[in-house]
């Protein structure tokens, strides 16, 4: 008879750069951008150093900071290649297409639904939302819910954690809670929407395959007042409502990947979470 034994996990909190310990090996973290919270490690063992990237984005946001460059060259970088070759558009460029998309539609009387990670981009996405709705009297009045339990639960996370975030939104803290939205609400189901004029949801899962997002798409696809901002690849449905692809990433392109690589100068790389042909053609730039 097998016999299953129950280890419990050991968990202990540690700082950014606090250095620790286990059986001779070191390691130590770096923030990494990507999501509030994210971290990259340097690992030492008997003098060889290995930094894993994870997933990072060297470009700071509304409110998150960039990924941190090491003080140390790694013998060994594992970094990701999501992107692989691709460059992202300026993000200025990025943010007016998906606003200028919302107050087209909502000039035409019509409704956005934007399908979107519960976890980073649907709090970046808030932000911009925000503050655009701030600047623009005209939109005062148009409702605008992100309907995602978990990004709710992602709030209250980043409302305690503003002091890990950029300066940007550690400035306005002496104001307000910058993730205490006044005009915002949370849309708990179909059931509490009250769908009547123009409004804007920010709804999970961004791929659409269930859940709220995929509810209101199914509802709004056939109106040709309605516009759908996807954040993926991929959507295809029989529809008249107009279908905008906005990249607003937060993993590292081509640009943030190489110039990082070069300012560590670690002599071995490997490239991790990725398309294979996207791997092959990131490692054919990276070493010609």
């Amino acid at each position: 008879m097998n016999t299953a034994f129950f280890v419990p996990w050991i968990i202990e909190v540690i700082d950014f750069h606090q250095t620790l310990e286990v059986n001779g090996i070191r390691f130590w973290c770096y923030t990494a951008g990507h999501v509030l919270g994210a971290a990259m490690f340097m690992v030492d063992i008997a003098g060889v150093r290995v930094l894993y990237a994870g997933d990072y984005s060297r470009e700071e946001d509304r409110h998150l900071r960039a990924a941190e460059i090491p003080q140390f060259s790694p013998d060994i970088c594992i970094i990701e290649s999501t992107y692989g070759v691709q460059l992202h558009q300026p993000r200025n460029v990025r943010e007016k297409h998906f606003t200028d998309v919302i107050h087209s539609t909502i000039s035409q009387g019509g409704r956005v639904l934007i399908p979107a990670f519960a976890l980073g981009r649907a709090q970046e996405l808030l932000l911009i939302l925000d503050e655009y709705r701030s600047n623009h009297h005209e939109l005062h009045n148009i409702p605008i819910y992100y309907a995602s339990p978990l990004a709710k639960r992602c709030m209250a996370v980043d409302q305690t954690y503003i002091k890990s975030m950029n300066e940007r939104i550690r400035n306005q803290l002496a104001n307000s809670n910058p993730f205490d939205f006044k005009a915002i609400s949370p849309l708990k189901s179909i059931k509490n929407f009250n769908d009547v004029g123009p409004s804007v949801v920010m709804a999970s899962p961004s791929g659409l395959q269930s859940g709220l997002s995929r509810q209101l798409f199914e509802i709004w696809c056939s109106d040709k007042k309605k516009a759908c901002v996807t954040l993926m690849n991929g959507l295809t449905a029989p529809l008249n409502m107009q279908v905008h692809y906005i990249s607003l990433p937060a993993h590292a392109d081509f640009a943030q990947t190489s110039t990082f690589l070069k300012e560590l100068m670690s002599p071995n790389i490997i490239l991790v979470h990725g398309e294979a042909s996207e791997m092959g053609r990131l490692k054919q730039k990276l070493v010609t």
